[in-house]
Order: C-alpha cells, then structure tokens, then sequence
C-alpha cells in the first residue's frame, strides 16, 4: 500500500511548476495562504482561488501546511481568543474547500534553526547544519541573549569563544541574519525582514516568554487544543502539530513537542483522533534519545501526515542532514510502520485510510545549483529522495 506522494509548494513565487509535479507523478500539493497576515480569517474565496488552480493542474490539495498559529495564542496575551476565534473560522472555510488536514506548529519566536545553509556532505552534496558550537556562538556572543551563557557548560563556552573569534564581522552577521531572517521570512518569520535592527527585535520576541516555562506553555498549547478540536470534530478535518526543530531546548525558550513523553502528554489532553501529529523524521531525529520507530508504532493512529528525511547526529548534539533514507533512522522500518496503519485503517472502512507524505528538505546536487529556491527545499534532491522513498515502499 502506497503513501500519498506530495509536495511542499510555496505558491506564485516558487520555481516549480505545479505542470512538472503532475509530470514527476506528484498526486497532491501541501501549501499555505502564506499571503494572509497570520491571525487573520482565510476566507473561502482565496482558498478556493489556490485550490481551483492546483486542480486544474491536475493535482489535488488536501493537506494545509501550515495555518499559524500565533505568538498571541502561544503567549495567551490579549489578543488569544480574537485569534483562537479566527483559527476556528478558517479551519471551517478549509473544510467548505475539501481541505482534510491542517498542520500547525508551538514553537515559540523561531520555526527552525540551521547554522549552515551549504553544508557540503562529501561526495553528496549541500545540505542544512545544526553546529552546536557556532550556536552558542551565536546566542552568547553575537545575539548577546542576557544571561545566556548560564544555558552552555564550560566546555560549550570554551569551544564556542574559539568560532566567535574566528569569525569575521561579516560571518558573525550572515550566521545571525540566516538564523533569523532567512530560515523564518519564507514561511511564517516574526521578524520582518525589512528592519533594520532585527537583533533587538528578535531579542524583545524572545523576553516575551521570560516568565513561560515549559508547563506554562502547555497549558496555553492544551487551551488551544480544547477550543480548536470540537470545531476540527463538527467538520471533519484532521489537526497535525509539528516536533519542534531542533527538539531540544534553544535560546531560553521552552520546548513541549520534542520527545515521546510530548506525544503521550498531547494524547491525554484531547483523545480525539483529530488532535494528531506530522509526524517529521528529520525533527524527532535529531535527538538521539528519540527512538523514532516507537514513536510512529505507539502513535500511528495519530499520524495525519509524514515529512521523511534523514538526520546524522555528531557526538556534541550537533545534527546535518544527510539526505531521505541514509543517516541514523531506519527509514524502510518506519515506511512500513506507516504501511502497516495504513491497511489497518482500510479495514475499519476509512475513506482517506492513505497517508499523505512529503519528501522533506533535501541535498542540493547538479541542476539544483541553477534554481533559486527556498533553503532547504532544493527541487531535484527532493526528487531523488521521493524516488528512495518510493523505492522503499517496495521492498
């Protein structure tokens, strides 16, 4: 039994033509109204307006990725039940269009962090790098985050003054700028890119989360939750949330969707199916103590949609992306993890028992080098890790 093969598409502006997804045997698109301020209604018009236009490529668009959730509703400040309410309306207008799944995230202040946006792997080509101690590097001595070096060991300290100083004035702001600006601004960024003095304004995001701790933001995340589920129940639309990225603690913020325990904790808060999980290799793997083949046999009744991709993770924590199915996962084992829920969602006599999936990020090689695209979604290394994917699905 196949998954559903599908692909990150970013709209007007991205390179890829929905006609050349058709041709490459892509079924269904996952896209966003990534025009609509976040916390405001996605009305039906605009949605229908994307959808028409997948369609009439032949494609199909089930799978939304992602409606954002917001810094208010995040940090339950004034504005929470406005935009709580508006999710609620959009989620309602999605399920009018035919939509099935919404993918969402938690984390606070920042999607995703990457030290190297060209990685070289040897022999492969680029890649993405978590560098642990150019991070460090970067929070204490170049975002200068108050009191953040109390967060690292010596040791960490030590490595990390050694990168600091080797780093020219002009490596120190394009390693600050990637993390802020680049990696955010194509999705769901909270820094505008447009201003000038981003550091401090990434620094004033981050102090609004100097009195949340981890409990604290599960209980703003099990207030969501609760309010958004019935609506998700009324009209038949499934919830994903997203592992955090990287699933460990950064910058002083709090991390709650990283481990086993997260997707234990998110299933005694709301039993309902619709409250489920993307379920993204790439995140959950960049943790070593994460054992991933548990955490999709234990929860695959919960997985809504899957991001396949591989991680390699180095002995100080720090993580590269090695590609779709070599690194340190056993990628054909979760493959048949999803298989095998799969048919057993087709005997209970579900109507969509199949699993979207998406091949996730990807090593740029050959002719990836001529298109411009956003990082970590390089066109024909995402085809080749479908093609693996695929291969597996096989065997």
């Amino acid at each position: 039994m196949k998954l559903v093969k599908s692909w990150r598409w970013f709209g007007e502006k991205d390179p890829v033509q929905l006609s050349w997804l058709k041709e490459q045997g892509i079924e269904e698109v996952v896209t966003a109204l990534h025009h609509i301020p976040n916390g405001e209604i996605w009305p039906v018009e605009e949605i229908q307006k994307v959808k028409n236009k997948i369609e009439k490529a032949g494609l199909k668009w089930t799978v939304v990725e992602s409606l954002p959730v917001t810094e208010a509703i995040k940090t339950a400040s004034e504005l929470r039940e406005r935009h709580i309410q508006n999710y609620k309306i959009s989620l309602k207008n999605l399920a009018a269009c035919g939509i099935k799944t919404v993918v969402y995230n938690f984390m606070p202040v920042i999607d995703w962090i990457r030290t190297d946006l060209n990685y070289q792997i040897p022999g492969k080509g680029e890649s993405m790098l978590f560098d642990y101690p150019t991070f460090t590097a970067f929070d204490v001595f170049i975002l200068k985050r108050p009191e953040a070096e109390k967060d690292y060991s010596e040791e960490q300290m030590k490595v990390a003054k050694k990168v600091f100083n080797n780093m020219s004035e002009e490596d120190a702001e394009k390693l600050a700028h990637n993390i802020i600006v680049v990696t955010q601004g194509f999705i769901d960024g909270t820094v505008d890119a447009s201003i000038e003095d981003y550091k401090n304004a990434f620094l004033a995001l981050l102090k609004t989360y100097e009195n949340i701790d981890d409990h604290q933001l599960r209980e703003n995340l099990s207030c969501f939750i609760n309010k958004v589920i019935p609506v998700a129940e009324e009209v038949g639309i499934n919830l994903a949330i997203h592992p955090d990225d990287p699933p460990f603690p950064v910058l002083g913020l709090p991390r709650i969707f990283s481990t086993i325990k997260d997707l234990i904790w998110l299933e005694k808060t709301n039993p309902s199916k619709r409250n489920g999980i993307a379920f993204c290799v790439g995140s959950f793997s960049a943790r070593k103590d994460n054992d991933l083949e548990q955490m999709a046999q234990k929860f695959a009744h919960r997985i809504h949609f899957a991001h396949l991709r591989n991680t390699e993770v180095l002995d100080d924590g720090s993580f590269y992306e090695s590609g779709h199915i070599e690194g340190r996962i056993n990628m054909q084992a979760l493959v048949k993890i999803l298989q095998t829920e799969m048919q057993k969602r087709h005997q209970l006599g579900l109507r969509d028992f199949r699993i979207p999936m998406r091949p996730d990020h990807g090593i740029k090689t050959g002719e990836d080098y001529k298109i411009q695209t956003n990082p970590g979604y390089p066109v024909y290394g995402r085809l080749k890790g479908l093609r693996e994917i695929e291969s597996l699905e096989n065997l």
